[in-house]
Formats: structure tokens, C-alpha cells, sequence
């Protein structure tokens, strides 16, 4: 039987490309790529900037302010201003709060949140952050107190019982997290401006807390990673967190926030707030 490939034709295996499971993401989101491109393990490869909706536009008077400062902390400064008169933090009655309100959450800011998820990641306000990461980028959580696989069983109910209840009654909570996200943006663009990625480090006990798409070799893997993760630029530090050491390079685009972005506002050491997705990871056991 004859064949139309030539005698220098020569078949070469390939290895699937994973790709972003329909369960992990939704169809649409607040931002300028949808989450099967963003999730995607050739968006880790090669990202792109993400920008999310109205929020250059809505506070170009803060950028335009932010290109004229050389000094990172003024920055912090004129941003940390520019958050308390636009989401009158300062004043709560502005954005009406009263003393007659029988559930008072004008002490629940950005900051706070962010306090919280240091804290503890499968609490309340890590239930509201995993919500925006669904809401603008459309990456649906894997885990919140617990696995997330059936909408309809016990912890993905819980997880929206706790976002619920962390946005209820708050002054644009996620508007807030909106701004400091694309101020986290601006700033890496700043001090980064040749690179697209950067190493970072995770502690874990256990790897099958890890959705595995594809096992590439005995130190390599392709993880699903949860909607919102922490990772840290200090190796020695996630080596306390853990039995197994992930390392990965994750897109500029995808940090979220980083402790140093606000000095003296967030805790933690190093710690980078991580946006999820399909991710290559190396694996070091200890």
C-alpha cells in the first residue's frame, strides 16, 4: 500500500497539551481575555496584560498622578489616598453608613481582606477574594474548606454562604479588590519592565491536594491550580510550609498582590498572591 509521506518523513510522539477544564472556568468575565485563554498553560508559557473593565478609565487621575512619582513608597501613598476618597474609607457616612444600621461592615476594606487571607485562606474572606477572582477572571474555585467538584454538594455551597456574607453590607468591596489589582499591575510593570514572569515558591505536605493534569516527568508536572493561591519569592520560606517545594514561573499578570506593594499595610514575608490556572511546576521532596 502506498503512502504520500516522503523517505525523510520521520513520526515524532507528542505529548497532549492539557488544557483548561470546562468545570474550572465560566464563560464570560470582567476583564479583556476569557478564562479558557488566561487559564491556559500556554498563557503561563506566554501571557499577555490583563486589564480589567472601566478600572484604567474610572481612576485615570490616579495612574496619570502615579506616572509623575519616581519613588515607590509616594506611590503607595497617593494610592492608599486615592482608595480612602474614592470609597470614602475614612468616612463612612458618605457612602451611607449610619449608627442606625443594625449590621455595621464600614471597617470591611481591602485591607482587611487581605489581612484575612494571610490568615487563613478557606475563611470568610478568603471565600470574597476566590468570588472576585470568579467574577473578573472567571476561574471558578477547586477548593474552599474543602474540595470543590459537585456545585451542589456541601463545601461549594459553604464557600458561597462565606463570600456572601463577606460582601454583604460592605462599600464596593470588590471595586476596592478592582483598583488594587490593576495597582499591584502597575506597580510590577514599574519595577519590572523587561520581564514578563517571575520564580516563585510553594511549601505543600501533600502533591494529591494538587490537581495533576499531566505528569511530564519524575519533577515536573502539570498542576490545576486553585482560583487564588500563595506563593513566595524566598525558597527558604516555603521550604517551613512543607514536605514537597513547587516551583513555578508565574506571569506578571497573574500576581494579584504581593506584601511589599503597601509596606507597613500586609503582612507576611514575601508572600505573592497568586491568580490560578493550568501552571508548570517543578517538584523538589525534602
Amino acid at each position: 500500500m502506498e503512502h504520500n509521506k516522503s523517505p525523510a518523513f520521520v513520526g515524532v510522539a507528542t505529548t497532549p497539551c492539557p488544557t483548561l477544564p470546562r468545570s474550572s472556568r465560566l464563560p464570560i468575565n470582567r476583564c479583556n481575555l476569557p478564562a479558557t485563554i488566561l487559564g491556559s498553560l500556554s498563557f503561563q508559557h506566554d501571557p499577555a496584560p490583563l486589564y480589567l473593565d472601566g478600572v484604567a478609565e474610572f481612576h485615570h487621575g490616579l495612574f496619570g498622578l502615579l506616572d509623575k512619582l519616581p519613588d515607590a513608597r509616594e506611590r503607595a501613598h497617593a494610592f492608599n489616598l486615592h482608595m480612602n476618597a474614592a470609597f470614602w474609607l475614612e468616612q463612612p457616612e458618605q457612602a451611607g453608613y449610619s449608627a442606625l444600621t443594625t449590621t455595621s461592615r464600614q471597617k470591611a476594606d481591602y485591607l482587611r481582606l487581605m489581612r484575612g487571607w494571610s490568615f487563613d485562606a478557606d475563611g470568610r474572606e478568603g471565600a470574597a477574594l476566590k468570588g472576585w477572582v470568579e467574577s473578573r477572571f472567571g476561574l471558578l474555585p477547586r477548593h474552599h474548606g474543602g474540595v470543590i467538584r459537585d456545585f451542589s454538594g456541601d463545601a461549594y455551597r459553604g464557600y458561597l454562604e462565606m463570600r456572601a456574607a463577606a460582601l454583604y453590607g460592605t462599600n464596593s468591596l470588590e471595586s476596592q479588590l478592582d483598583l488594587l489589582y490593576s495597582y499591584c499591575q502597575y506597580e510590577l510593570a514599574r519595577q519590572y519592565p523587561s520581564q514578563h514572569h517571575l520564580t516563585l515558591y510553594r511549601g505543600v505536605n501533600r502533591m494529591d491536594e494538587h490537581e495533576t493534569l499531566l505528569t511530564l516527568d519524575k519533577k515536573r508536572r502539570v498542576v490545576l491550580l486553585n482560583s487564588l493561591n500563595s506563593f513566595t519569592a524566598n525558597r527558604e520560606r516555603a521550604d517551613e510550609f512543607g514536605d514537597h517545594l513547587l516551583t513555578t514561573r508565574v506571569p506578571l499578570s497573574k500576581v494579584f498582590c504581593y506584601t511589599k506593594l503597601l509596606p507597613g499595610m500586609l503582612q507576611g514575608e514575601d508572600e505573592y498572591t497568586v491568580i490560578g490556572g493550568l501552571y508548570e511546576v517543578s517538584i523538589a521532596a525534602y
